[in-house]
């Protein structure tokens, strides 16, 4: 079901949050990658109606010079586009749209992609798709969801999802704490499935973070039946994303490497996604893993695309909201 947005006005140049000048070089040339064939344009604004809890979710107009056509600076893109952001429940059609967002989730593998996409928009209590109010293409920006590892541990996806990170895992002292996280724990496991494209502006962050968090406590109340109540009633969340890390780092110390974001010095780690070095903080235990996937040129030769895998505790999350909010507000 559709949410009711509430309007939220920013004036901005719409780019990838981070904090040194090779993540954002990093950043930007991966954008360029991904968008380059798209254009976005915005629309008359529609009013929907309220959700089951009657809460608004902001919607985000973008006014100013936007990269959000993928072309560079360089290339005469400094035009003023104005673009309504719309936060809606997953729905089938957002099938092919989303599984690009989500081609690389576990780098270059094959495995059940299509049954993971269909999981995540089979779930639509909990779950967030990001569009442009009014785009023809109707095209995702984003998507976040957590599915519940135990609810659906004998979907194909799921069990290929495991072994992936079972087989990546190469820290001693974390594989035995992720093998019980995705196995015996799994009932009270959510698997935070995060992925947009790079150049989607900051202030998004917070109210889509917030949504999902919100809509997890809702339906642990909402839901129709005690089984699905409790299967949001989440201990843990584990995360799988990407960082860039630099070849010389330390690697007897992956796990706890990660302690300042876009840092090019000392722990030799930059990220992709701002959120990821709040989670990592409150993180109970981290690894990070080679990926062959999106290797794009940067400024920096001597960094490299990694896989990073991060389990954090629900008690954590509260913390995790007012950084985020924190962190945008003082970009």
């Amino acid at each position: 079901m559709p949410r009711r947005p509430t309007r939220c006005k920013t004036m901005l140049n719409p780019q990838p949050l981070t904090f040194s000048p090779f993540a954002r070089s990093a950043a930007q040339i991966a954008s360029i990658h991904r968008d380059k064939r798209q254009t976005y344009k915005s629309k008359d604004q529609k009013g929907f109606p309220l959700s089951s809890k009657d809460k608004g979710i902001p919607k985000h107009t973008l006014e100013g010079k936007s990269d959000l056509s993928g072309s560079s600076e360089e290339e005469g893109s400094e035009g003023v586009v104005q673009a309504d952001f719309v936060f809606f429940d997953p729905k089938p059609d957002d099938f092919h749209g989303v599984k690009i967002l989500l081609q690389t989730y576990l780098d270059d593998t094959q495995w059940d992609l299509s049954g993971f996409v269909d999981l995540i928009l089979a779930q639509t209590t909990v779950g967030t798709v990001v569009k442009i109010e009014g785009d023809d293409d109707d095209t995702p920006f984003a998507i976040v969801t957590a599915l519940n590892l135990g609810r659906y541990k004998d979907h194909k996806c799921i069990k290929e999802l495991k072994e992936f990170l079972l087989k990546v895992c190469q820290e001693k002292d974390v594989i035995r704490d992720l093998r019980l996280l995705m196995g015996e724990q799994a009932h009270d496991v959510g698997l935070l499935v995060s992925q947009r494209v790079v150049n989607l502006p900051p202030q998004l962050l917070p109210p889509l973070h917030d949504a999902l968090f919100d809509e997890v406590s809702w339906a642990t109340e909402d839901e129709p039946t005690a089984e699905l109540r409790n299967s949001f009633r989440f201990k843990c969340y584990l995360l799988v994303s990407k960082i860039y890390k630099h070849k010389n780092a330390n690697q007897k110390n992956n796990r706890n490497l990660i302690r300042r974001s876009g840092s090019d010095g000392g722990d030799g780690i930059v990220y992709i996604k701002p959120e990821d070095e709040n989670f990592h903080k409150l993180s109970l235990w981290s690894f990070s893993f080679p990926m062959h996937t999106q290797q794009v040129e940067t400024q920096e030769a001597n960094y490299c695309l990694m896989g990073f895998v991060m389990a954090v505790e629900t008690a954590k999350i509260s913390t995790f909201r007012q950084q985020l909010q924190s962190l945008v507000v003082e970009s």
